[in-house]
């Protein structure tokens, strides 16, 4: 079945990670984040060492060592982590981001610019405190 909207596994697996993060007052590993989530352990653990090197993480290893934020969760919204993952959400109308179209004017309308700016509001809205 198809979907208007889906969401990478990597981002989905950054969201969901980053609020049992916040959650866990003295850290978590990717071990108890797959139990949780369901999410395969070694995609958990590629995507937290992403967000370890983009600053939104610090880790601890060993076997009493975790993931803990490097921030307040108040200053931290999905915005932030789901960039971290995927770059830059771009809010332009081609949802083929093609810069030449062969027709006058983009058979989408401008639905996917509206859908696209209202996704990134709500995900800069909700920080990580929403969820704790």
């Amino acid at each position: 079945m198809s979907k208007i909207f889906a969401l990478s596994e990597a981002a989905s697996i950054a969201i969901h990670s980053m609020v049992l993060i916040a959650r866990a007052e003295n850290g978590i590993n990717a071990v108890k984040v797959a139990e949780i989530t369901g999410f395969s352990k070694n995609h958990i653990a590629k995507v937290l060492q992403r967000l370890v090197k983009n600053d939104m993480l610090k880790s601890v290893r060993g076997p009493a060592g975790g993931f803990s934020l490097r921030k307040n969760a108040k200053e931290i919204n999905l915005l932030d982590i789901y960039q971290s993952i995927e770059g830059p959400l771009d809010v332009g109308d081609c949802p083929l981001s093609y810069d030449l179209c062969g027709f006058d004017r983009c058979l989408m309308g401008t639905v996917v610019g509206k859908l696209t700016a209202e996704f990134k509001k709500f995900l800069q809205d909700q920080t990580l405190q929403s969820y704790i």
